[in-house]
C-alpha cells in the first residue's frame, strides 16, 4: 500500500470522526460558523487580530456562538452582558481553566493560573494567603515598590536623557518586587542572573502573542515536532525552571520550620506538613509551576502595561504637558521631595483615570485566558457540556461603545465624571472577573501608579519622531497585546 493510499484512508478516517462527533456532540451548543472538517474555524479568522475575527462573527451571530479550533469546540462570550454572565453571575459553573497547549506542555496542568478542580482551588487559596500575609495590599508591599520605584528612577537617570529602548528597564522593578515576595531578594539591574530570568519573560511574552502560537493551540499535536517559536519558548521555561529549582534548592538547606520568610519558605512547610498525604496538592512539581506563574503573570503584565502606557503619553503629550491635569496633580499632591503613596491616589484622580485608560486601551489580554465549563451548564437557551472551552472577549467590554465613546481614541475623560472625580465603571475588566479574577490585581494596581507616577514626578518624556507619527496600535495582538518597538528620552526635570 502506498503513502498516498495510507493518507487518504486517514484523513478519511479524521473527516468521519469530525462528522460523527459533531452529529453526536453531547449538549446544545450555541451556533456559529460551519466548521470545515480537521481544520474548523481557522480559515475564517485572523490569527493576527483574533479579537477583532470575534467582533465581526457576533455581528452575524450574537453575543453567544461556537468556533471550532480543529475538531475542538469553543463557546464564544462578547459583550459586557454575555461576558458577565459567565465570569461573575455563573462564575463557579465557568470556573475551569480551559486548555492551552502551550503552557499545558510543561506546566501539566500544575500551578495556580492553569491547575483546575481541588488543586486549583487549594493552591489558589494558600497562594493568596501567602501574598497576603507577605503584605499585598498592605504598607509592608507598597514600601518594597516604592523602594523599587527609586532604583528605576536612578536606573532611568543613567541614560542621561538620550535615545533608550525601555523594554527591560520597565521589566525590572516588577521582576524585583515579586522576586522579593518569593525568593526574599530584590537583584542588582546589573545581575546576570536577573537579566537573562527578565529577558526570557520578555521573550516568551512576545512569541505567545503571535500568530504561530494560536495555530499551534489549535493543532498541537501536529505543530509540536515541526519547527518554530514553540521551540524557542519550552527552552526559554525550561531554562527558568531550572533557575527556579536552584532557588528552592537554596531555601531548602536554610528552611526555619517556625519562621517563614517568603513564599517558598510556606510553601515547603505545607509540603512538610503534609508529606504523608500521598494526595496532597502541594507537590515539589506544583511549588515550581506556582513559582513560574506568580513570576510571569507579576512581571511582564505590569512592564507591558508600563511601556505601552509611556507610549500613549508620547502620542498624547496634552496628558503629560507641564501645566496640563496629570503633572499638575504630581506637583500639587506629591512635589518634587518625597514618594508618592497609594494614599495620593484618592486626591489625583486624573492620575488614577489615565492609568485606568491605559489599561482599558491595550487591552492586554483580549480573550481574557480560557474558561471551561466545570460542569454541564445550563446557559440560556444552550447547553454547554462540562470541559467546553470558553472565550470572553474583554475586547467587547473594554472597548464598548456606550460605556465608552469613542473607545478606538485614548481618552482619560472615561473615567471621570462631569465634575473630574474618578468614575468607577463596571465594564473595567482589565483583571477578568469572578472567581479566575488576577491573582495579583492588588500588587498589579499598587505597582502601576506607583511606578508610573515616580516616572512623571522625577522625567519629561520626551519622543523621537512627531506625535502625530507614533503608532499606537498593537503591533501583536493574539494571546496578549503588544506595543511596537520604541526609543524615548527621559529628560530629568
Amino acid at each position: 500500500m502506498d503513502l498516498f493510499v495510507v493518507l487518504v484512508i486517514c484523513l478519511s478516517i479524521l473527516i468521519f470522526l469530525f462528522l460523527w462527533n459533531q452529529r453526536h456532540a453531547k449538549g446544545k451548543l450555541p451556533p456559529g460558523p460551519t466548521p470545515l472538517p480537521i481544520v474548523g474555524n481557522i480559515l475564517q479568522i485572523n490569527v493576527k487580530d483574533f479579537s477583532k475575527s470575534i467582533s465581526k462573527l457576533a455581528e452575524d451571530y450574537g453575543p453567544v456562538f461556537t468556533l471550532y479550533f480543529g475538531m475542538k469546540p469553543t463557546v464564544v462570550l462578547h459583550g459586557y452582558e454575555a461576558v458577565k454572565q459567565v465570569l461573575i453571575d455563573q462564575s463557579e459553573e465557568f470556573s475551569g481553566r480551559g486548555s492551552l497547549p502551550v503552557v499545558d506542555n510543561i506546566n501539566k496542568g500544575l500551578g495556580i493560573a492553569f491547575s483546575n478542580g481541588e488543586q486549583w482551588k487549594q493552591t489558589r487559596r494558600f497562594s493568596l494567603m501567602v501574598l497576603r500575609n507577605m503584605g499585598m495590599g498592605k504598607r509592608t508591599i507598597e514600601h518594597r515598590i516604592q523602594e523599587e520605584a527609586l532604583c528605576l528612577v536612578e536606573a532611568l537617570k543613567k541614560t542621561n536623557g538620550s535615545p533608550c529602548d525601555p523594554t527591560l528597564l520597565l521589566s525590572y522593578a516588577p521582576c524585583n518586587v515579586i522576586c522579593s515576595i518569593i525568593f526574599q531578594n530584590r537583584f542588582e539591574y546589573s545581575d546576570e542572573n536577573f537579566l537573562t530570568l527578565a529577558k526570557y519573560i520578555h521573550e516568551n511574552a512576545k512569541i505567545v502573542s503571535t500568530p504561530w502560537i494560536e495555530l499551534y493551540n489549535a493543532f498541537p499535536s501536529l505543530l509540536h515536532y515541526l519547527p518554530g517559536s514553540h521551540n524557542t519558548l519550552f527552552k526559554n521555561m525550561t531554562e527558568q525552571r531550572k533557575f527556579i529549582l536552584e532557588k528552592i534548592k537554596e531555601h531548602q538547606e536554610s528552611l526555619d520550620l517556625n519562621n517563614p520568610q517568603d513564599f517558598i519558605d510556606y510553601f515547603l512547610i505545607k509540603m512538610e506538613k503534609e508529606k504523608h498525604n500521598k494526595q496532597s496538592e502541594f507537590t515539589m512539581d506544583n511549588l515550581i509551576t506556582s513559582l513560574w506563574d506568580l513570576l510571569t503573570a507579576g512581571i511582564e503584565t505590569t512592564s507591558v502595561t508600563l511601556r505601552y502606557g509611556l507610549l500613549l503619553l508620547l502620542k498624547h503629550p496634552e496628558v503629560t504637558d507641564d501645566g496640563q491635569d496629570e503633572i499638575f496633580e504630581i506637583n500639587r499632591v506629591v512635589g518634587r521631595n518625597r514618594s508618592p503613596c497609594m494614599q495620593d491616589r484618592s486626591r489625583m484622580p486624573y492620575t488614577d483615570a489615565v492609568i485606568h485608560e491605559i489599561q482599558r486601551y491595550i487591552d492586554l489580554v483580549p480573550n481574557n485566558l480560557p474558561h471551561a465549563a466545570a460542569q454541564d451548564i445550563e446557559f440560556r437557551e444552550y447547553l454547554i457540556p462540562k470541559g467546553t472551552t470558553i472565550l470572553t472577549s474583554l475586547t467587547s467590554v473594554l472597548h464598548d461603545g456606550k460605556e465608552f465613546p469613542n473607545p478606538e481614541q485614548f481618552d482619560p475623560g472615561h473615567f471621570l465624571d462631569k465634575s473630574g472625580n474618578f468614575k468607577k465603571s463596571d465594564y473595567f475588566m482589565a483583571f477578568s472577573a469572578g472567581k479566575r479574577v488576577c491573582a495579583g490585581e492588588g500588587l498589579a494596581r499598587m505597582e502601576l501608579f506607583l511606578l508610573l507616577v515616580s516616572i512623571l514626578q522625577h522625567f519629561t518624556l520626551k519622543p523621537l519622531v512627531d506625535p502625530k507619527n507614533i503608532d499606537t496600535t498593537p503591533l501583536l495582538k493574539a494571546l496578549g497585546s503588544l506595543p511596537h518597538f520604541y526609543e524615548v528620552c527621559f529628560i530629568p526635570v
